[in-house]
């Protein structure tokens, strides 16, 4: 069986995905296959796999810092919220239903199973597996039912490493304190902390680790500096309420993405940010639209919630508004299914009871939630028209869809098809688009992931604008991207150590 270590927290959201992915890229740098594995999350930032399975977008990542096709193997069970006190389960990749807190707490002995299964093959298939957990293992009240933090660790007798975020301050408190929570066979198993995203000079922060050495008896491994010059995937929605935002230039095409209460797949707009010249803001009130040149519905877990979310806090009205003075309006996934006549949704699939919804009459075509789940890589060509369409004929790229609905025209009405995509056969209409070019529906996340894409979409917003075309930035390459963080890495950790704690 291959080695394994393990990257745990003190708390969600300090940087177990990205100290794992730098792991995983550094392991195979120095001539190892090497896997990612976490058996557990919950998150609506998912990711389709090439044989149709859904799972984390940082197991993905991940993946792709082993240069792997990622698998549900990766990643087992996933949870993706529907509402506060429930969330469908995607077991080995497949959505298999919806479960409250409490039933799923009752479940989880049986996702066990397939957390142990995932972790056995991929250990049997590669010399070393990188683990990562959820959370905090110092969560006591759950530790009854744990799938993915120490009884992991300890199943697979692996090392662990323990990381604080020094940014959100108490790290010191944070990794004392876990320790302390932890019985003493789980303490055994932490072999080395990690201080996170560190600003500033270095020598100021002695004699902390010190300290926090002699208190705990294990090394710190390591001060890892903040960093804003490696362009990563963001981990989870969480990401949105801590980002740096800076004010727009008088001359930056200013795209708003409405941020639902459930966003899903929000990476989706990684590549606009990373644009020249485009500054785009989340936004959760009507105010926050004024000024903009593109306005975009990005993906939900519940579509029918999330609209509802809208109008009462009037941003529904605000949108219809903008798109009737001629202001471009993009819906991706759920976004697309808010933007057409109507949301029928008569067994309560998309987490509403028996809920069915008007939409916002943008596009004429009307969405039935079904129980099949479709999830798919897909291949796509644009197809051409006026508005933000036009120049946009045969260009190609490649995405994937996560959607239960089944969008199709309202009576009598015959949309033009934003593009048209294959999944292992013909191409085949998909998406829809207004009239007048300048409102626009797809179920295909990734869609400005194509340089040629984005050149498309943003010079006609521009052009709408009465602006210069931007620029599209093509020269991005995540593979580059997790090399930097590599590097990054290498310079910050007692890599030898780390080696040293499995037999390297």
């Amino acid at each position: 069986m291959g080695a394994t270590i393990m990257v745990q927290g003190t708390a969600s959201s300090v940087g177990k995905s990205v100290i794992a992915a730098g792991l995983c890229r550094i392991f195979l740098q120095d001539g190892m296959s090497v896997a990612p594995f976490k058996g557990q999350n919950m998150s609506n930032n998912s990711f389709v796999t090439p044989d149709g399975a859904e799972i984390w977008r940082a197991q993905a990542m991940q993946a792709a810092a082993c240069r792997l096709a990622p698998s549900s193997a990766m990643n087992p069970v996933l949870l993706k919220p529907e509402a506060d006190h429930r969330s469908q389960v995607v077991l080995n990749g497949k959505a298999v239903g919806s479960l409250s807190s409490q039933e799923w707490r009752h479940k989880k002995p049986e996702m066990w199973d397939a957390v142990a299964t995932g972790l056995d093959g991929l250990r049997s298939e590669y010399d070393v597996v990188v683990i990562e957990g959820a959370g905090s293992p110092a969560e006591v009240n759950l530790r009854a039912s744990d799938i993915t933090n120490m009884k992991v660790a300890r199943y697979a007798k692996s090392p662990v490493l323990l990381v604080g975020d020094i940014d959100r301050g108490g790290v010191f408190a944070a990794l004392l304190g876990t320790l302390e929570l932890l019985e003493p066979e789980e303490r055994d198993l932490v072999r080395g902390l990690i201080i996170n995203r560190f600003r500033g000079d270095r020598s100021v922060l002695e004699p902390l680790p010190t300290m926090i050495e002699e208190r705990t008896g294990k090394p710190v491994l390591g001060v890892v500096p903040y960093f804003r010059t490696i362009a990563l995937p963001e981990e989870d929605a969480v990401a949105l309420e801590n980002r740096e935002t800076r004010q727009a230039n008088d001359d930056d095409l200013v795209v708003a993405i409405v941020r639902f209460p459930r966003v899903s797949n929000f990476d989706d707009f990684d590549p606009l940010e990373r644009t020249p010249g485009v500054h785009v803001r989340f936004v959760d009130g009507a105010n926050g639209l004024s000024g903009a040149h593109l306005i975009i519905l990005p993906g939900t877990k519940s579509t029918i919630s999330d609209l509802r979310w809208m109008r009462e806090r009037g941003l529904d009205t605000t949108v219809i508004d903008a798109a009737n003075r001629g202001t471009p309006v993009i819906g991706i996934c759920g976004g697309y299914q808010m933007l057409g006549e109507s949301i029928i949704d008569t067994e309560g699939l998309d987490g509403v009871a028996g809920g069915s919804e008007a939409g916002l009459g943008l596009l004429p075509v009307q969405t039935t939630f079904e129980s099949v789940k479709s999830t798919r890589q897909v291949q796509f060509k644009m197809n051409g028209g006026p508005g933000l369409l036009d120049g946009a004929s045969g260009i190609e790229g490649a995405g994937y869809e996560i959607h239960m609905g089944v969008t199709s025209p309202v009576e009598g009405a015959c949309p033009q098809a934003t593009q048209y995509v294959r999944h292992g056969g013909d191409l085949e209409r998909s998406g829809a688009v207004n009239a007048g070019g300048m409102v626009l529906g797809t179920y295909v996340h990734g869609l400005f992931d194509s340089g040629s894409v984005r050149a498309a979409i943003l010079g006609n917003v521009a052009s709408s604008a009465g602006r210069d075309a931007r620029a599209t930035g093509d020269d991005y390459s995540l593979d580059v991207e997790l090399d930097k963080l590599a590097d990054h890495l290498r310079e910050n950790l007692d890599m030898a150590t780390i080696y040293g704690m499995f037999g390297r």
